[in-house]
């Protein structure tokens, strides 16, 4: 199709160029002039399309690179949630074991009571307790007196044995099964989250395949157009030809690109908006600045990953999770901290968030108590490695942010 739409414009071409060559000879110097403006005008079109394709082309790589990282961040968590996953499982069978452990105790427990019951009923067909007294004062010797009082001990601290072991064993069961209860709560909790965040990073290269479809479909019509400006700036090269050999006392005039400062110009304002439209919190001075700085270059250009941020193919490829990325920036400022938000919880001095400042490490509570953490940049902002955008600055001031800000502040020591 498309070559049978490239023999249709040669055919065009070439009729109007014969007709231009025809009427040579009767057209004035005033058509001539109108000819190469004509012509600046196609080559400044031209010139911008060029440039728009070009843009779109960038705008396509960047958009690949970012649907890679995409694609392996999903594969990359779905190994964790796979992996949490068979936590479960391996939590879910020791509660399964637990209840056969529990079963056998319970056992052991109505053992017990009977055997408590059948001494209860023996000392209340022999008169209660008094039993044992004349058990005692029945003996015929000394040695005997010794012998059974000796018995009757051993007997009533077998029944305290028993008893203090029912109460052991049932301790140990109500422990043990909320161990494994708060266990399995956390891992429920944090599959949940993490298949949040996976639907999180799915949409988002969803949406890039739609924008990457539309600048296709946009760079092909683009072509088009400047197909039709090509062989219409062919037509009036060739028109201004004839009219230039028509007169044989006027040297071959040239024909120069109209200045394409005006697209230059659009760029330039499309770059500073660009700048400025993920300019990032500038930090004070010191190490607490490089740290606070390090991670503007992957803002709009990095993904989550759950465990990112601890290699170096993480690093390279913007991959990051919140923990992971808080730490590799303050390695960048040469402060050595763990890569985990509960590790990240204790390490320096706690301050109140009333007296927070740039380069506090600030935390929120997701999917469990100080389960995300990020850097605090002042004016109520923090840059930090999100789920839904990867690194990026957010307001603490509305909005999810506020609503988790757990006011749980450290600081980290120069």
């Amino acid at each position: 199709m498309r070559e049978m739409k490239v023999l249709v414009k040669d055919s065009v071409v070439v009729l109007t160029v014969v007709s231009s060559l025809f009427f040579a000879q009767s057209v004035s110097a005033e058509t001539k002039e109108e000819i190469s403006s004509q012509r600046s005008e196609v080559q400044s079109d031209i010139d911008q399309k060029e440039q728009e394709i070009q843009e779109i082309k960038t705008d396509l790589i960047e958009l690949n690179e970012q649907i890679t990282r995409f694609d392996e961040a999903i594969e990359d968590n779905e190994e964790v949630i796979q992996e949490t996953e068979k936590e479960m499982d391996n939590v879910e069978s020791e509660v399964q074991d637990l209840e056969s452990n529990i079963d056998s105790i319970q056992e052991k427990i109505d053992q017990r009571n009977e055997i408590l019951k059948e001494r209860i009923a023996s000392l209340q067909e022999n008169g209660g307790s008094s039993s044992y007294l004349e058990v005692i004062f029945g003996a015929k010797s000394f040695l005997d007196l010794i012998d059974r009082a000796t018995l009757v001990h051993k007997i009533t601290q077998a029944d305290k044995n028993l008893l203090e072991s029912q109460e052991q064993d049932k301790l140990e069961i109500e422990k043990d099964k909320a161990e494994h209860d708060e266990k399995l709560q956390e891992l429920e909790d944090m599959k949940a989250k993490y298949e949040e965040m996976q639907q999180q990073i799915v949409a988002q290269k969803e949406q890039n395949e739609d924008l990457k479809s539309e600048l296709q479909q946009k760079e092909e019509e683009n072509s088009d157009i400047l197909d039709d400006l090509k062989i219409e700036e062919e037509v009036l090269a060739k028109k201004q030809k004839a009219l230039e050999e028509a007169e044989a006392q006027q040297t071959a005039a040239t024909s120069s690109s109209q200045s394409t400062s005006s697209s230059s110009s659009s760029k330039n304002v499309i770059d500073q908006y660009a700048s400025e439209s993920s300019a990032p919190v500038s930090a004070g001075s010191g190490a607490l600045q490089t740290a606070m700085t390090a991670g503007n270059k992957y803002i709009g250009n990095s993904v989550y990953v759950f465990g990112g941020g601890r290699t170096a193919y993480d690093v390279a490829n913007g991959r990051f999770d919140c923990s992971g990325f808080v730490s590799w920036a303050f390695r960048q400022a040469g402060i050595s901290i763990p890569a985990s938000t509960s590790a990240l919880s204790s390490v320096g001095e706690r301050v109140s968030a009333s007296n927070m400042q740039p380069g506090d490490l600030v935390f929120f509570n997701t999917y469990k108590t100080n389960g995300h953490v990020g850097i605090y940049l002042g004016n109520n902002k923090f840059i930090g490695s999100q789920s839904s955008t990867g690194v990026a600055i957010e307001s603490m001031s509305s909005g999810y942010w506020k609503s988790t800000f757990s006011g749980y502040v450290r600081r980290i020591a120069q």
